[in-house]
């Protein structure tokens, strides 16, 4: 059964390789705005003069993990592809603790959404799909069987239901035009705020429900609430996707945030 596991699996991760490998190296060479590559994971990690090569050198990286994976039966490619998704796993989860704005780049401008517990456990079910890979020996696929198709059908509908770069996408279908771009009303924005986790939290803080003020940057709208200690309580709404993320900081009346683990920085 195990061997029928990582024999499901290996296709999906080279798949996986060769997409984000290819969607990486063409965010590059289509960034059609400064500094777009440092709203993205592997870029934002590195100085700005080498976010280009650093998104060069991830989508490089993959295309070899993949070429290692199916032309080569060795241990070697193979824990390195398990090194290599344990190492994304840990990347992604600091994201977003510590730049909870910026997106994973997994695949390159489509992965722009901030970094979510969907992202995270998509490079978790890869690194166990790797691990399963490196402890059998997968060379070439075996004959067809109903075993074989459940597990690699299984594992591609978790990969769908854990990539929030399908609504992305199909949202660029729709409108024809990045979250960037897109319009979008303040009013609905602010009826996410308010039915948000993040709103019912500082809510209390509050000295009225309406905005003092407001104003969007990019993918998200951002507004200012008066709070009764006399500073400010801003909170940024993400305007993509079905449960777009809520992120709130106190700025105080010398204009410096307080720390919390759910903010963001703020616009002066």
């Amino acid at each position: 059964m195990s061997e029928t596991i990582a024999a499901a699996a290996q296709p999906i991760v080279v798949f996986m390789f060769v997409l984000g490998g290819a969607a990486k190296l063409a965010s590059v060479g289509s960034e059609t705005e400064p500094g777009a590559l440092g709203r993205l994971g592997p870029a934002v990690l590195v100085p700005e003069r080498f976010r280009g090569p650093a998104m060069i050198f991830c989508g490089v990286a993959e295309f070899g993990l993949a070429i290692g994976l199916v032309f080569f039966d060795h241990p070697i490619p193979r824990w390195m592809t398990v090194a290599f998704f344990a190492v994304s796993t840990y990347v992604l989860w600091d994201l977003r603790r510590r730049r909870p704005d910026v997106g994973c780049g997994c695949f390159g401008e489509v992965s722009g959404r901030p970094v979510g517990l969907r992202s995270i456990g998509r490079t978790v079910v890869l690194t166990a799909m790797a691990i399963m890979i490196a402890l059998h020996q997968t060379s070439g696929l075996p004959g067809l069987s109903w075993t074989f198709a459940a597990w690699f059908g299984g594992g591609i509908m978790l990969l769908l239901i854990l990539s929030p770069e399908i609504e992305e996408s199909w949202a660029r279908l729709r409108y024809r035009a990045p979250c960037e771009q897109r319009p979008f009303p303040a009013d609905r924005a602010l009826s996410r705020l308010r039915s948000s986790t993040a709103w019912r939290t500082h809510y209390p803080m509050l000295r009225s429900e309406e905005p003092s003020d407001s104003w969007r940057e990019l993918c998200w709208r951002f507004y200012a609430f008066d709070s009764v200690n006399g500073s400010d309580v801003v909170f940024a709404v993400y305007l993509s996707g079905r449960r777009p993320p809520v992120r709130a900081a106190i700025v105080g009346a010398d204009g410096r945030q307080a720390p919390l683990q759910e903010s963001i920085p703020v616009s002066a």
